[in-house]
């Protein structure tokens, strides 16, 4: 089986919460969620940021379950007011919304029954039709439905979800990257790079400036594939052509 015979595997975030569109919250999911996917061979394709707001979260829903493999949320399954993500699913999916005795029985676990009261009983209400997610931080739950996966904004909390439901998900060839260190200005290599890029249509080749140590323009190129000997091909050919750039350009 060659990389392009292999499943392509892919997956969008959708981040709920008018608390990161403000900036009075950091997310701190996407990167981690985008990694975690990346090292179980899922490609994360698209995230998008939305607001409280029941209409933008199901048209995120709809345009996005219907394109890729997996869907995944965080935020706004909480116990306020403005924790409408749950609700807003079922409405996606055309399906009643109420309170899950499964739920309701593990939030028990952590709540006695005197303090389950209104508010904390929302984390209990479930699509109809739903599975849960385990959350083994602070037990409220998650759930999936179809396609989709709705977690915690906590990071401690989603990252556990995460862990929870990575044994259930289809996966696919995990894609492969090595950096190489140019050595050179970004724009040195610009139309080299784009012509080692053409030679080798089978990776991904990107290049990303930074400032090296001594407060010099610097640049690291990344080579990515599944396919461990297209890569190690593609990255010599990089390495070839910044060593002739550095001949010719007098860095070297």
């Amino acid at each position: 089986m060659t990389q392009f015979d292999a499943p392509i595997i892919t997956a969008a975030l959708l981040v709920i919460g008018d608390e990161i569109l403000s900036g009075r919250t950091k997310d701190k999911n996407i990167g981690y969620v985008a990694e975690y996917l990346t090292n179980i061979g899922i490609d994360l394709r698209e995230v998008r940021v939305v607001a409280d707001d029941e209409a933008d979260i199901i048209a995120a829903l709809d345009a996005l379950r219907h394109r890729y493999t997996y869907v995944f949320t965080t935020g706004g399954i909480g116990p306020t007011h403005d924790d409408i993500t749950a609700d807003s699913v079922a409405k996606a999916f055309g399906v009643p919304i109420s309170v899950d005795e499964r739920a309701r029985t593990i939030l028990l676990e952590r709540i006695a029954e005197k303090d389950l009261n209104e508010a904390r009983l929302r984390m209990a209400r479930i699509p109809h039709g739903a599975d849960l997610i385990d959350n083994p931080v602070s037990r409220a739950p998650g759930f999936r439905i179809g396609n989709v996966h709705v977690m915690a904004g906590v990071p401690a909390i989603m990252q556990g979800m995460l862990d929870s439901i990575a044994p259930t998900l289809k996966t696919g060839k995990k894609m492969l990257s090595q950096s190489v260190r140019a050595d050179l200005r970004e724009g040195d290599i610009g139309s080299e790079l784009a012509a080692v890029a053409r030679a080798h249509p089978e990776t991904m080749i990107g290049s990303y400036p930074f400032m090296d140590d001594a407060g010099r323009p610097n640049t690291n190129v990344v080579v990515r594939s599944r396919d461990s000997a297209t890569l190690a091909e593609a990255v010599a050919a990089v390495e070839d052509m910044l060593a002739k750039v550095r001949v010719t350009s007098g860095t070297r």
